[in-house]
C-alpha cells in the first residue's frame, strides 16, 4: 500500500511538474494530454512501474474528476475560484491511491477482502458493500479504505418539524424546543498529554528512527482528539435529521472567530 501510495502521489507531481511548464510556455494542457505522454514516453522509462497496478496513475490525473482529490480536479476547482493552485504532494502527508476492478464490481464481505492488485486484507471491523473503486489512504500509521455504494434510504417519523440549533461556546448546541448539548472537549482534555508528546518529539533527532515513532505517537493523538469530536457532531446531525423536518441554524463566521487567540480554544474544543 505505501508503494502504490507513492506511484500515485510521483505520477500526481509529475504531472503538475509538466502542467506547470506547459502553462508557462504558452499551451493549454489537459489531464487526457499528461496522460498520454505519461502511458507512451514516461512509464516506458521506469520498469519498477510495472509492477504496480495502472489504475493508480489513471487516478492521479484523471479524463474525469474522481471522488479523490486529483490533479485535473483540482485545477477544475482553482480555476472555479473554489480551491488554491495545486501544491506538490510530500511523502508521509496525505498519502492515498484509488483502484479499480477494471469496470467489475469489487464486493466487500466480512473481515477480509480481496481488493484488485493488492490482495488479501483484513479489516478491523465487518463490512458489506458492492463497489466500483476504492480510495486507501493512510492516517497516522494506519490504513483505511473508503468507497461508495448504493443503498435504499428509510424515512424516519419526525417528533418536530422545524426547529433551530444554537452554536454556543460552553456547549455544543442548544436546540429552540430547550435541549442542550454538552461539549465534549476532547482537545482541552488531551492538551496536556499532546504538550508532553510535542516535548518528546522536539528531543528527537529530525528524520531518525525514534523521531519518525515519535511524530506516529503525536499523530494518532491528534487523530483521536480529531475522531471524538466527529463522533460527537455526527450523533448530533444524526438527531437533528431523523427527529426534524427542517433545521435552522446561524451563520457564523468560523473562520474569523479561529483567528481570535482567545476564542479559538472554545470554539475549537
Amino acid at each position: 500500500m505505501a508503494q502504490h501510495a507513492g506511484y500515485s502521489r510521483w505520477c500526481y507531481n509529475w504531472g503538475l511538474s509538466l502542467w506547470n511548464t506547459a502553462y508557462t510556455d504558452g499551451y493549454k494542457p489537459n489531464p487526457r494530454k499528461l496522460r498520454e505522454v505519461f502511458t507512451l514516453h514516461t512509464k516506458p522509462l521506469y520498469p519498477w512501474m510495472k509492477n504496480l497496478s495502472s489504475k493508480v496513475y489513471q487516478y492521479a490525473f484523471p479524463t474525469e474528476c474522481c471522488a479523490n482529490i486529483n490533479l485535473g480536479e483540482a485545477f477544475k476547482r482553482f480555476f472555479q475560484g473554489l480551491g488554491k493552485r495545486p501544491r506538490f504532494k510530500k511523502k508521509g502527508k496525505h498519502d492515498s491511491f484509488t483502484i479499480d476492478s477494471c469496470g467489475k464490481p469489487i464486493e466487500l464481505n466480512g473481515w477480509s477482502h480481496k481488493l484488485p492488485f493488492i490482495g488479501i486484507v483484513k479489516t478491523y471491523e465487518p463490512i458489506e458493500a458492492t463497489t466500483q473503486k476504492i480510495t486507501i489512504s493512510r492516517q497516522a500509521g494506519d490504513w483505511y479504505l473508503s468507497c461508495s455504494y448504493e443503498f435504499t434510504p428509510t424515512a424516519t417519523s419526525k417528533t418536530t418539524e422545524v426547529v433551530g440549533v444554537d452554536l454556543g461556546i460552553k456547549t455544543l448546541a442548544t436546540l429552540s424546543n430547550g435541549e442542550v448539548f454538552k461539549s465534549v472537549l476532547p482537545y482541552r482534555q488531551a492538551q496536556n498529554k499532546l504538550a508532553k508528546l510535542q516535548r518528546q518529539l522536539s528531543r528527537k533527532v529530525k528524520h531518525s528512527s525514534n523521531w519518525y515513532k515519535a511524530v506516529v505517537r503525536l499523530a494518532k493523538q491528534d487523530r483521536r482528539v480529531a475522531n471524538i469530536r466527529k463522533d460527537a457532531l455526527h450523533k448530533l446531525t444524526t438527531y437533528l435529521a431523523k427527529n426534524h423536518g427542517i433545521v435552522v441554524i446561524e451563520d457564523l463566521n468560523v473562520s474569523g472567530m479561529l483567528a481570535n487567540h482567545k476564542l479559538a480554544k472554545s470554539v475549537s474544543r
